[in-house]
């Protein structure tokens, strides 16, 4: 309905964006509610290979009150890119966060346990073997983090992505998750457990009797 007129229309599918005040119609749809209305924006998709410079110079010297512009597919590059920068960067931080998280619980944990690891090597226990107790721990830690965090980012994926706005996302584009892809997260937890764990790990497995004797 428009201006009181109204026109019998077909919804043959869904736009990904777009608002409240902006709808994709037919021409016939137009023509029908609005015929005093007439086009002021056209689309040209140009075949493969064809130069995208020599086609707006052209349009110009048609008609010099034309403005093409063929910019549109270097701006959501731009956009991509972007995206695709900020989610790295943030992606890198999380990883250094979460690796100093485990880099200190770790270091808490050998200074809290310095009489017991002194006692385990006093009955013969070697640096080895205390760096393999000390990592199965942290590596056991990490794997249980990356599967609890893998099913809450799912979900925190699927509620950002269903509540952007202005945009419906079709479910093909909501499908990103993949079996390879999950365990490759799965694993990502075990190596930052591991990573932040071999400093204090390895200070540790080189502590000696004397040191822990001289502590107490």
């Amino acid at each position: 309905m428009l201006r009181g007129k109204q026109v019998r229309a077909s919804i043959v599918g869904q736009a990904m964006e777009g608002g409240p005040r902006f709808i994709w119609s037919s021409w016939q749809t137009l023509t029908g509610l609005a015929p005093q209305i007439q086009a002021d924006l056209y689309q040209v998709r140009l075949r493969p290979g064809a130069d995208a410079s020599s086609y707006a110079r052209a349009v110009k010297a048609a008609d010099p009150g034309l403005r093409a512009e063929i910019d549109a597919d270097k701006g959501e590059s731009i956009g991509t890119a972007t995206v695709v920068g900020f989610a790295l960067v943030f992606t890198t931080l999380l990883t250094f966060v979460a690796a100093l998280g485990v880099f200190n619980t770790v270091l808490l944990n050998t200074r809290e346990r310095r009489r017991d690891l002194g006692m385990l090597k006093a009955i013969g226990m070697t640096p080895r073997q205390v760096t393999a107790m000390t990592m199965t721990s942290m590596t056991l830690l990490g794997a249980a983090s990356g599967l609890l965090g893998i099913p809450i980012g799912m979900a925190g994926h699927r509620v950002i992505v269903d509540n952007v706005g202005s945009i419906v996302f079709p479910d093909s584009t909501k499908d990103v998750w993949h079996v390879p892809q999950l365990a490759l997260l799965a694993l990502a937890g075990v190596t930052i457990a591991v990573l932040g764990a071999l400093v204090p790990t390895r200070s540790a497995a080189r502590l000696t009797i004397a040191k822990v004797l001289h502590s107490e």
